[in-house]
This record gives C-alpha cells, sequence and structure tokens, in this order.
C-alpha cells in the first residue's frame, strides 16, 4: 500500500499548495484556539477519499474528522491516522515547514508512515521491516551522538519545560528549530540527534513520523522510557516524549 499512500500524500500536497499560493487561507479558529485553514480541510478530503479507494479498507481518524468515540475505536486492530496539515501555523507563516501525515496503526503501533512536505518536496517514508527513506534513498538515525547534542526543537511552540529539561542533562547542546512533523523526520535522517517534547502534542502530530524514525533505526519512548502507542485511551493527547 505504500506506493498509493504516497501518490495520496502527493495529491493532499497539490490540494494544500493551491491555498499556499493563493491570496486567501480562510483562517478559522478551532475549540482549542488552534487555528484551521482551507488548506487542511481541503487536504483532509483529498486523503480520506484516497484511503477508501484503496484494496483493503481500515477506518480512519484525521484530525479535521476526530469525533469517534472511544468505545467505538478501542476495538481497532489497524487503522489509520491521519493530520491533513500538520503545522498548519508555518503555514500561515509561509515559511514551508508543514507537512502531510498518513501512518497505519497497528495495535497501538505505527507500521506504515508517510511524511510529504510538499514545499520542499521531500516525501519520508518508513515500513516497519522495510526500513525508511527521503525521496527513495535510504535514510538512518545518527550512529553516535556528537559531543554537542543536536538538538532539534519546535518554531512556534518553544517550552521552557524543554529548556529545563536539556540543561539538567549537563551536556553541550544546539538547537536546530523546525516546524510541524519534520522535527522527528530530522531525526530520522541523522540531521538531529534528539527531539525531546515536553509540551502538548496530539497522535496524529506524531504516528507517521514515528514509523519513518522506528524504520530509520530509532524510536520515541515517554520520558519514562515506556513506548509510546497509539490509541490507549479516550482522549489523543501523547505524553511527553523523547524521539531518539
Amino acid at each position: 500500500m505504500l506506493e498509493d499512500v504516497k501518490k495520496i500524500a502527493r495529491e493532499a500536497g497539490a490540494a494544500i499548495m493551491d491555498v499556499y499560493e493563493s491570496d486567501n487561507f480562510n483562517v478559522q479558529k478551532k475549540g482549542d484556539d488552534s487555528p484551521l485553514t482551507k488548506a487542511d480541510l481541503a487536504a483532509h478530503k483529498v486523503i480520506c477519499d484516497g484511503l477508501r479507494t484503496l484494496e483493503t479498507q481500515y477506518p480512519i481518524i484525521s484530525e479535521e474528522s476526530s469525533d469517534i468515540s472511544w468505545e467505538q475505536r478501542k476495538h481497532w486492530s489497524r487503522y489509520w491516522l491521519v493530520d491533513p496539515l500538520d503545522g498548519t501555523k508555518e503555514f500561515i507563516k509561509r515559511n514551508g515547514e508543514f507537512t502531510v501525515n498518513i501512518a497505519l496503526i497497528e495495535k497501538g503501533v505505527p507500521v506504515m508512515g508517510v511524511v510529504y512536505a510538499p514545499v520542499l518536496d521531500a516525501m519520508y517514508t518508513g515500513e516497519r521491516d522495510e526500513g525508511a527513506f527521503l525521496n527513495d534513498k535510504p535514510i538512518k538515525v545518527a550512529i553516535e551522538a556528537p559531543a554537542t547534542l543536536r538538538v532539534v526543537g519546535s518554531r512556534s511552540h518553544p517550552s521552557q519545560e524543554t529548556t529545563d529539561w536539556l540543561d539538567a542533562l549537563g551536556k553541550p547542546y544546539e538547537m536546530v528549530p523546525m516546524g510541524s512533523s519534520l522535527k522527528i523526520c530530522l531525526v530520522a535522517e541523522g540531521e538531529a540527534d534528539i527531539y525531546p517534547r515536553l509540551g502538548p502534542t496530539c497522535e496524529w502530530d506524531t504516528a507517521a513520523a514515528h514509523a519513518v524514525l522506528s524504520a530509520a533505526g530509532g524510536d520515541i519512548t515517554t520520558i519514562n522510557g515506556d513506548p509510546l502507542l497509539y490509541n490507549q485511551k479516550d482522549d489523543y493527547l501523547n505524553p511527553h516524549f523523547i524521539a531518539k
């Protein structure tokens, strides 16, 4: 299914770019005060329509259609987890650091993921037991951490808690600011060593890039070292985590 999902991600990226290159984003505020644009909705439609044409059908959770009861979804063993436009704030700023995220979750674990950054034309993919790729070239996490840790951090959501955690490591580090799920992808391709997130995220923010990172030889764990799992409770909030 990976090639089909890559095609769907590119089509969603094209729908996003149609809005990105226009003069009207039609920015709205959602209930949690996060921004929503017509590009989010256009990509959501493209992805959901595309996934429903695949030969094998699974339920879909998208950020823009996540009102699905825990009683219903707790029985799902496989499902799609989608963020049609991750990094809406970066989209609005027109800095190019936003992505289309599509993940396949199996028993709480991301087993396949596609992260597409349309402005950069960067297609990250990862599949369990098949490896991770950037535009079809294999990628791996960095084998050894350098003397100065390369720490990727959120461009639009800085966290004092994250800074305090890094300072407590007692090791020199340099920050690499980045938006959206590209932060996890930088770790997956060895361009950063660690991404600590001690701030709020939702499951659709991380799942696709999590699959890429796992396939590249890395992982995401909670602060306590437990695996970061999906669809294990009635809300979609992630705990604080470390990607490396």
